[in-house]
């Protein structure tokens, strides 16, 4: 019981190193006469007393560049800049189960502090490659559309693709809910403050949220607090992973942790190279990324969600994400505005992984659903206009005729749930067709 005192022991310096605030600039102070390293805790020590908690991002000649987690308000220059101890960490343990946190690991849901049983450091690398197990196992999303043309498996990483206001957030909700994991810890990184009692009680439930942990910060706070948000549900998707069970881990979203990030990059002096991101944000996303995985022990299965501004799929950080993830499923606003949920635009979409994890038969159940939706897809403008002439094409004369049994397949009620055999048996009538 005593083992997180004396990690955090440990990880304290014996001397206090104290500098002088000399100037701040947005959500960045400026101090002289400190000894410290890149990402120690500090602190800013007000001459009333008061004190703000903060981190050393960046050094500018022989001055210190720090970002206080919270706000600057009332700090003034002359005030000292602490040296507190070492890199950020959290408290993790089993009594984190139905619990909402901030960035920060402490109870936002007003019950009792966590007790701790360990203490992680948030921001760290990943295992090695060859502690990775090969992912061989499927996993069932609880989607039907899902199971049968993107099958994940334990330890994937995808990541879900839209523009703002096309569903990721409800089908997360609906992934928290059905995904077959012994634990699901949920990021939320920026999130609006009103959506997240709205996520608890309509998207997890009571059940949900039983076996569950929720990592929130919210769009007011500092980028500090922000980038943690996702640090800390990564390190405890890590901790119950070490323990052997198998993790859903779900952060939303990739793109406001790299928002966070440039800003703290710029904060810091970085130049910025590629619509405003400096090089440490791309370098900062795969260290992320990389954490999750399928382990000797465990496994963290991990869905991130990344906005395309305006629908742009060469957006930089979508670029970056879809280069190191394990698959991406991309989600349609024309398909949202028709109606269809979750409007799942299954051509653009991919899962790296499923023929590996497919059976034959699956695979090609999926390669013939593919082929209809293509031959329709390619010829839809010619079917709109009247232009196509039945019996000139026998594929496409398949994808018309059932077109309307593909489209209610790979549909589903926000309620609903699916597995991978059910979803394989919902399209065994394609086995005579092609």
């Amino acid at each position: 019981m005593l083992q997180p005192y004396f990690d955090s022991l440990a990880q304290m310096k014996p001397i206090r190193s104290f500098g002088t605030i000399t100037e701040a600039n947005g959500n960045s102070i400026e101090a002289e006469g400190l000894s410290c390293a890149l990402g120690d805790t500090c602190e800013i020590v007000c001459i009333d007393g008061s004190r703000h908690s903060a981190e050393v991002v960046g050094f500018r000649g022989s001055r210190t560049i720090a970002m206080p987690l919270a706000t600057t308000t009332g700090v003034k220059r002359g005030n000292r800049l602490m040296i507190a101890g070492g890199s950020a960490s959290m408290p993790v343990g089993q009594s984190m189960l139905g619990r909402v946190l901030g960035g920060d690991g402490k109870a936002l849901d007003g019950g009792r502090a966590i007790l701790a049983e360990t203490t992680l450091t948030l921001d760290r690398l990943g295992p090695k490659p060859f502690v990775r197990e090969p992912i061989r196992e499927p996993l069932d999303s609880g989607i039907r559309a899902i199971d049968m043309m993107l099958t994940v498996g334990r330890g994937q990483r995808i990541g879900i693709f839209g523009g703002s206001g096309v569903g990721k957030s409800t089908l997360i909700g609906m992934m928290t809910r059905n995904t077959s994991a012994d634990i699901t810890v949920v990021g939320l990184v920026g999130e609006r403050g009103r959506e997240v009692r709205e996520f608890l009680e309509d998207s997890l439930g009571e059940e949900g949220i039983a076996r569950s942990v929720v990592v929130v910060s919210t769009s007011d706070e500092s980028p500090l607090m922000r980038m943690r948000a996702a640090l800390a549900a990564t390190a405890t998707a890590e901790y119950f992973a070490a323990q052997g069970k198998h993790v859903l881990l779900v952060l939303d979203s990739l793109t406001r942790f790299a928002m966070a990030a440039r800003e703290v990059g710029l904060a810091a002096g970085e130049p910025p190279a590629t619509k405003g991101y400096p090089p440490s944000v791309f370098a900062k996303l795969a260290r992320l990324l990389e954490r999750a995985g399928n382990f000797e022990k465990g496994s963290i299965t991990g869905f991130y969600t990344v906005l395309m501004e305006g629908d742009d799929e060469n957006d930089p950080i979508v670029d970056s994400a879809r280069s190191i993830l394990d698959g991406h499923i991309v989600l349609s606003r024309d398909l949202a505005s028709e109606g269809v949920y979750p409007p799942i635009d299954v051509l653009r979409s991919l899962s790296r992984l499923m023929p590996a994890i497919a059976t034959d038969a699956h695979l090609g159940r999926a390669r013939k659903v593919r082929r209809l939706l293509a031959a329709y897809a390619r010829s839809e403008d010619l079917l709109r206009v009247g232009a196509y002439r039945a019996g000139t094409d026998r594929e496409l004369d398949l994808a018309i005729e059932h077109r309307p049994q593909l489209r209610a397949l790979l549909q589903q009620g926000v309620a609903d749930s699916c597995t991978v055999a059910e979803a394989l048996q919902a399209f065994a009538w394609v086995d005579g067709l092609l």
